[in-house]
């Protein structure tokens, strides 16, 4: 039998050479297998462990020591104070689309009772925040991988979020003639050559939902184009994009005729979200 302190300490120490968050990352898994907050680990560090605790966790340690992402490994990550569904079908939540939430959320403050989409939805975690926010807003969350919408309609569920309807698209080819107040997306924005496709966490992420042509612009551009037949007067498409694109992002939105063009920079000071206003 071993204590709670005494598998943290070795589990962290057997981490530290491919995690930089190796601590958390053992508590994260023992959290996982006996089903507890980290609170408790603190609270009970005499605690012993079962053999079948013991050999569950041990099984958890090894997927990560792999490299598999915790979120990945636990099947759940949270975001903006909800738990989140997420599987290798999808990208985990970042802090980082955070911003594209509240800026939604200050332009949706006007007219809490408008329609949105959300393009390339994932785990729907920009839809499903949205709704449970906005409760009289009507959503729509679309993506290409049925696959992603099935873990997003459970996430729905699981979030107790009614106010949107799922659908199967490549962007908004497939979505029927109609108009929108707020198109959103967390596009792909990542270049096929960029080096940081081979570290991390992204190494297990699908391809699909990181990277696009065009130096990571390709979706950008799409979206752009397709949206000019889908918003009202006055509304408004939100992208998330990459930290060194504000200026392309910018010039693709003035390129399609949008207009009041902002950026928006996130928590790590980066130029991270970039809106505009349609008004033809």
């Amino acid at each position: 039998m071993q204590d709670i302190h005494s598998v943290l300490a070795r589990s962290a120490s057997t981490l530290q050479a491919i995690s930089d968050s190796a601590l958390l990352d053992a508590e994260v898994l023992l959290c996982h297998v006996l089903e507890k907050n980290r609170s408790y680990l603190r609270t009970w560090p005499e605690k012993q462990l079962s053999n079948e605790q013991l050999g569950q966790f041990s099984h958890l340690l090894e997927q990560r020591q792999q490299g598999q992402p915790i979120a990945y490994i636990t099947g759940t990550r949270e975001f903006w104070s909800r738990d989140f569904k997420v599987n290798p079908s999808v990208l985990i939540p970042r802090p980082d689309t955070e911003t594209l939430i509240e800026v939604c959320l200050q332009l949706i403050e006007s007219k809490p009772d408008a329609k949105l989409i959300d393009l390339g939805t994932g785990s729907g975690i920009i839809a499903i925040t949205l709704a449970a926010e906005c409760p009289q807003l009507k959503v729509t969350a679309v993506d290409s991988s049925a696959k992603a919408l099935a873990i997003a309609q459970s996430n729905a569920q699981l979030n107790h979020t009614a106010n949107i309807r799922f659908l199967n698209s490549n962007w908004l080819a497939q979505v029927a003639q109609e108009k929108f107040d707020f198109i959103a997306s967390n596009p792909p924005y990542i270049d096929v050559n960029d080096p940081h496709l081979n570290k991390g966490d992204v190494r297990f992420e699908p391809n699909s939902a990181l990277i696009a042509e065009q130096h990571g612009l390709q979706d950008i551009i799409e979206i752009s184009q397709q949206s000019q037949q889908y918003l009202h007067y006055g509304g408004y498409l939100i992208f998330e994009h990459g930290y060194d694109q504000k200026q392309a992002v910018h010039n693709i939105l003035e390129q399609h005729q949008y207009q009041n063009i902002q950026c928006v920079h996130d928590l790590s000071g980066h130029p991270r979200v970039s809106y505009a206003q349609w008004l033809f």
